[in-house]
């Protein structure tokens, strides 16, 4: 039995490896795309692909009253777009439909807080605050897919959006960081993000993205990088209980015991919970309501406490993909997005769900009696 298992399994192997071999020399850009499935390694080197965004040293001989100068200069030219693309025609709207997916924006974690329905109950919000956001680049379907680790599923043909936040002086970042931006005719953006659209969400690169994006009572999804805790042992990473502290047990309370190594086997199995980094990864919290949504300051009020991330950092947030939130809105969401023309000069600086009790309202009301 043993032989026959070990025969099986030298076949599956050379399977495995003449269908790289063959993949290799048809397409050289399997090899990332099979990299990136094998498995997430932790690294600090960036990608292949990576825009260098450290700035040169051009300036360093520059006098203090020069540096000024410039300074006063790139606030003066950043703050409207010379060259904005938004000048030609705009982009034809499509329809939303049940399968449409939208662009999404990138918003900073403020804090939480909580907020009263008109029942009494108590909910706890987080602040999510969008932050000058504009559209930097659009990739058709027939483009995307000719990018390395990409397939689509599912029969269906789907683009690309980047989305940067936070303009910065361009004298902060590389040429070649700085280049990225010549098409959407904006500011270099301290953050970039690419989100996947479907060809009736395309989305003209300088358009700019609010809190208007989302309405009150849509239902998103929230994804963004979990607090990073560095090393750490079993007993703080996974919950472990640990050795006893007393007894004769010298210095392995807060170890795990047995890693399972004997046996059959002769080794620790894949997937063991052992000590090592903890934290800042990639984490999704599907289906958050949105509330409240504040107009004058882009702040989006989302019903949860968990929103994956530390205090300020950067959250992505687009449309929720669970069938049943989708089922659960009751109007189409602006297409592919709201722009300025669109908002009315009488928009309120707050807008409140039906559910959600006002502050400006009495909370008690009594019925006249007839004398």
């Amino acid at each position: 039995m043993a032989n026959k298992c070990s025969m099986l399994l030298v076949r599956a192997s050379n399977c495995v490896h003449n269908y790289i071999h063959r993949e290799t020399l048809t397409n050289p850009s399997f090899i990332s795309c099979y990299q990136q499935k094998r498995g997430r390694r932790r690294t600090c080197k960036p990608p292949s692909w990576f825009v260098r965004r450290s700035p040169t040293t051009w300036d360093k001989d520059l006098t203090p009253e020069n540096k000024e100068f410039l300074h006063g200069l790139v606030e003066d030219e950043c703050k409207v777009p010379v060259c904005s693309p938004l000048r030609d025609e705009p982009w034809p709207r499509g329809e939303w439909t049940r399968s449409t997916r939208r662009t999404g924006v990138l918003a900073i974690k403020l804090s939480t807080i909580p907020q009263w329905t008109k029942d009494g109950r108590k909910v706890y919000t987080t602040l999510l605050q969008v932050l000058d956001n504009h559209v930097i680049r659009y990739t058709p379907p027939e483009d995307f897919r000719k990018t390395a680790g990409w397939k689509p599923y599912w029969g269906q043909k789907f683009g690309s959006v980047v989305v940067g936040a936070l303009s910065c002086d361009p004298r902060k970042f590389s040429k070649e960081y700085n280049h990225l931006f010549m098409e959407s005719g904006v500011p270099p953006k301290r953050k970039l993000t690419r989100f996947i659209v479907t060809p009736d969400a395309a989305i003209e690169p300088g358009t700019p993205l609010t809190a208007m994006h989302f309405r009150v009572g849509d239902y998103v999804d929230c994804q963004a990088k979990t607090i990073g805790h560095g090393f750490q042992g079993v007993v703080k990473r996974w919950g472990m209980k640990g050795m006893p502290a007393s007894h004769g047990v010298t210095k392995s309370h807060r170890k795990m015991g047995g890693t399972g190594g004997g046996g059959d086997k002769g080794g620790i199995w894949k997937g063991k919970k052992m000590p090592g980094h903890m934290g800042m990864d990639w984490s999704i919290l599907k289906g958050l309501k949105i509330v409240r949504v504040n107009t004058k300051f882009n702040i989006l009020y989302v019903v949860s406490t968990s929103v994956p991330g530390p205090t300020n950092c950067y959250v992505r947030v687009y449309d929720t993909v669970l069938p049943n939130r989708i089922r659960a809105t009751k109007e189409p969401p602006p297409m592919p997005t709201c722009y300025p023309e669109d908002i009315s000069d009488e928009l309120p600086e707050e807008l409140f769900h039906e559910d959600l009790f006002r502050f400006t309202e009495p909370s008690i009301s009594y019925a006249e009696e007839e004398s």
